[in-house]
């Protein structure tokens, strides 16, 4: 039997990118996206153009808010697994659009927890987020420590994403695990994410905005570790930690079926330097537009990933200037920069 898995959010960056590698192992691959115009549509049109051909890719233009429609679908299909990445992302956009996050995040996110509750699958992985840090400021980063002090409406609904998962997970005995992704990057990137707004600007020549005076720090993780990690997770059951106490609460696991890890780099890298190489790589030096740090933004990010090691071998291995070479060489052949 192949297995099935419904990936959520599959013309976006990573599921995109996690739907070819599963295709590629054999796996029945159901995308479900709702192609809005968050961002250019192309792109995310261009993304499933590639995974249509498959035979083994089946799609769906379904908004996770849609609850008759998702219901349907896993009522009819029965997946074996579901990787929820559908969401509304972009800190920043949140506070412009703080709607747009309750419904997608909150309200659609609950559609999937009652699909796998009525159609009970072996595994939910979902995508959270290293914004549910917050204000925190001990580094790296744990799953082990308490996050309840978010600074954006986005990493509000990706610490509730977690409340609701666990919750399910008690009374249903759903297992799910949360992945708490550090700034991806790489080829068919966001066009929402530094990356891409710094590559696209500094090659026409057009000043960039580099906040906090360039001292913020991030965690920059490859597209391709990425999707290693999640494709290792995804068999990888999560099961009730027996040494789970109430007095002494572990955030990362449960007496439920239920897990958290950080998918990260573990090497935070300095944004002047993220642009340097940039510059790098486009031949190009960049016009800096030096700015104070942004509502909701944190000055820096740095996964701690010892229990994603210990869970599935996760190492993570692109380094900033391999990564950001094969993004640039995807941009200047996906928009024809230099050809005649």
């Amino acid at each position: 039997m192949q297995k099935k898995i419904l990936v959520t959010g599959a013309a976006g960056f990573i599921g995109f990118h996690l739907s070819q590698k599963l295709c590629a192992n054999n796996w029945d691959v159901f995308g479900l996206d709702n192609l809005n115009n968050y961002y250019d549509l192309s792109l995310k049109e261009d993304r499933l153009n590639l995974l249509l051909p498959q035979n083994n890719f089946k799609f769906f233009k379904i908004d996770l808010v849609e609850k008759e429609s998702i219901k349907k679908l896993f009522e009819e299909e029965k997946f074996d697994y579901v990787v929820n990445l559908a969401a509304q992302a972009g800190v920043r956009y949140s506070l412009e659009n703080p709607y747009a996050y309750v419904d997608s995040n909150l309200s659609g996110f609950l559609n999937i927890l009652e699909g796998c509750r009525h159609n009970p699958v072996k595994h939910l992985v979902y995508a959270s987020s290293s914004s549910v840090y917050g204000a925190n400021t001990k580094m790296p980063f744990s799953v082990h420590d308490n996050v309840d002090h978010p600074v954006s409406l986005y990493a509000a609904t990706k610490k509730a994403n977690e409340l609701m998962a666990h919750t399910y997970s008690n009374l249903y005995k759903i297992p799910t695990t949360g992945l708490r992704f550090f700034t991806v990057y790489g080829p068919w990137g966001r066009p929402d994410m530094a990356l891409f707004i710094f590559t696209k600007k500094i090659a026409e020549g057009k000043p960039i905005d580099v906040y906090n005076n360039g001292k913020m720090k991030r965690d920059f993780t490859y597209i391709d570790d990425i999707v290693d990690g999640i494709f290792k997770l995804i068999p990888s059951i999560p099961e009730p930690n027996p040494n789970w106490n109430g007095n002494d609460p572990d955030s990362a696991t449960s007496f439920a079926p239920y897990k958290l890890f950080n998918i990260g780099n573990n090497q935070p890298v300095e944004l002047l330097r993220f642009i340097e190489v940039i510059e790098d790589k486009l031949g190009k030096k960049a016009i800096k537009n030096f700015m104070p740090i942004q509502p909701g933004d944190v000055p820096a990010t740095y996964a701690d990933v010892d229990d994603l090691i210990n869970a599935v071998g996760f190492k993570p291995n692109t380094l900033i200037e391999d990564g950001v070479a094969k993004f640039v060489e995807w941009y200047k052949d996906y928009y024809k920069i230099g050809k005649n």
